[in-house]
């Protein structure tokens, strides 16, 4: 009876201390904004309180602003400065589409830094794949 006991408490310690090794994403399910939802808004401009930036190798999506690749800290600095003086009410999508989202580079540092710097509207437009697939291919409204 010992036996099985101990056994019990040591997969339970070891299954905890998995559990808790797993890094969470900084986003919730909530802020992942579907690319069909933005290329909609894009669409029936209804993009006025809303701000788009790119922050991986290129601004693709029309309206969006691009930032740079956010694992390089000159640009994080760059959205720093460039977030700097707006309202902390106001929607900011990202995006990124270099990658599928398990293996982004540039995703979770630019999320991180739009949570650390007040934003209450942070969203993360939801590219599974990369942006030519769930994107360009889709015939989604692009930059000029």
């Amino acid at each position: 009876m010992r036996f099985r006991l101990y056994h019990l408490l040591t997969l339970l310690l070891l299954s905890g201390n998995i559990a808790c090794g797993q890094s969470k994403e900084p986003w919730t399910q909530e802020q992942l904004l579907p690319t069909a939802t933005l290329a909609e808004r894009i669409n029936n401009n209804q993009t006025d309180n809303l701000l788009i930036l790119n922050i991986g190798p290129d601004a693709v999506i029309k309206g969006s602003v691009d930032i740079g690749p956010a694992q390089e800290k000159e640009s994080i600095s760059k959205l720093k400065a460039y977030l700097k003086d707006v309202k902390k009410d106001k929607e900011v999508v990202i995006y990124c589409g270099c990658c599928p989202f398990s293996r982004c580079p540039n995703i979770r540092p630019a999320f991180r830094t739009l949570t650390e710097m007040g934003f209450k509207n942070a969203r993360l437009l939801d590219i599974p794949q990369n942006i030519r697939v769930d994107w360009i291919s889709k015939k989604y409204p692009l930059a000029d």
